[in-house]
């Protein structure tokens, strides 16, 4: 087969199975809405979890860092990109999360890859969970290590893989928070398995930090539970982007030596980790915040009517909408557009054949007009 045939017959059966994925050009946003082609949507989609994308204190921070910075950091963090704006964000993040060390990295796609391929090998074992991301499971097989996938969120299935002795090294992997499902890891469960294995747990909570526990801690404060390795990210409630990988003393000088990702990657700039540590302060202040979230995640799943679709069992600002049938979830989306509401139909291969969704995503910047209003288009649309 030629490049040519390959390639077009890909196309052709993404199109056929109603897979197809576009792109589109936002005018611009303001976290609640969107402006597109000239038109204004309310947004249902985005990650802004505590509308801190566009707060004065956070936005005037990445401007006094581009001023005293530069726009950019001119170099991997090994040569010339490690500045005291990236130090102070790194001591920030590990005082708050009660870790020796933070790491920073310029995505959590980076963060989850530098660290599972620096740390496993041949002879090693990945235990991860079945749902985990997809640059999770990605590292997972690019590395040398045997990767087996447990049942979503069971305890039972992951202590049954632990019955199959290993000799190498043993990394438990999950979410805080799942991406398209919304639900939590039995964090608990989990860390003591990996203890009682003498494995480490690697618990990415890229959606549960800033919203989730004692001023936003995330998911393993809720649970109680330190994994050796904690990725946190900062393109959801700090509503900007990068990561950050949270271990101790040792494990953070080895990645600095062996993880490709920062060796060989140009940092994030300055004036972005000055914003960053802006935005720390405003998670760590944002109970109000959390608590209308939380409120608004209520009043939406108390009176949304569902008729033939299903929604998913998550209290999370993630609620997916089950449609099914690709084309069915196409379908709602664009009605939602019809009426100036912004959702995205999440398909095949993000998530499980016949699972195709409206992934819904609430903010602390909604009000209930705006809620109600998507609960009358939703309506609308399974009643049609």
């Amino acid at each position: 087969m030629s490049w040519q045939a390959f390639i077009q017959s890909q196309l052709s059966l993404r199109k056929r199975d109603f897979a197809w994925r576009k792109r589109t050009c936002i005018d611009f946003s303001t976290g609640r809405e969107l402006h597109v082609s000239g038109e204004k949507y309310l947004n249902f989609s985005g990650n802004d979890y505590l509308g801190l994308s566009h707060h004065p204190k956070v936005v005037e921070a990445w401007q006094q860092g581009a001023a005293l910075y530069g726009v950019g950091s001119g170099g991997s963090g090994h040569v010339t990109g490690f500045t005291q704006a990236h130090y102070d964000l790194e001591n920030n993040l590990s005082e708050w999360l009660d870790y020796p060390r933070a790491l920073l990295f310029i995505s959590g796609f980076a963060a989850n890859q530098a660290v599972i391929t620096a740390l496993m090998g041949q002879g090693d074992r990945i235990l991860a969970d079945k749902l985990s991301h997809a640059s999770i499971l990605e590292a997972s097989m690019l590395s040398s290590a045997n990767l087996r996938r447990f049942t979503h969120n069971s305890s039972l299935a992951l202590q049954k893989l632990f019955t199959n002795p290993s000799e190498g090294k043993t990394l438990v992997v999950t979410e805080g928070v799942f991406s398209m499902d919304g639900d939590s890891a039995p964090l608990d469960d989990l860390h003591k398995l990996a203890q009682e294995n003498h494995a480490w747990l690697m618990v990415d909570d890229a959606h549960g930090i800033g919203v989730k526990g004692r001023e936003g801690r995330g998911s393993c404060d809720v649970y109680g539970v330190k994994p050796e390795l904690l990725i946190v990210t900062f393109g959801k409630a700090f509503g900007l982007s990068g990561a950050a990988v949270l271990c101790d003393e040792q494990t953070a000088d080895y990645f600095i030596q062996a993880a490709r990702h920062l060796i060989y990657s140009t940092s994030m700039p300055p004036a972005q980790a000055v914003a960053l540590s802006a935005a720390l302060k405003q998670v760590r202040q944002a109970d109000a915040a959390r608590a209308q979230l939380n409120q608004n995640i209520a009043y939406f799943r108390k009176n949304i009517q569902l008729n033939e679709m299903r929604l998913a069992p998550s209290e999370t600002a993630i609620q997916p909408l089950i449609v099914g049938d690709n084309d069915k979830s196409l379908q709602l989306a664009a009605f939602l557009r019809q009426n100036r509401l912004w959702g995205q139909a999440i398909r095949p291969p993000t998530v499980p054949p016949g699972s195709a969704r409206l992934r819904i995503t609430l903010s602390a910047a909604h009000d209930q007009q705006d809620i109600d209003r998507l609960l009358e288009v939703i309506h609308g649309f399974a009643t049609k």
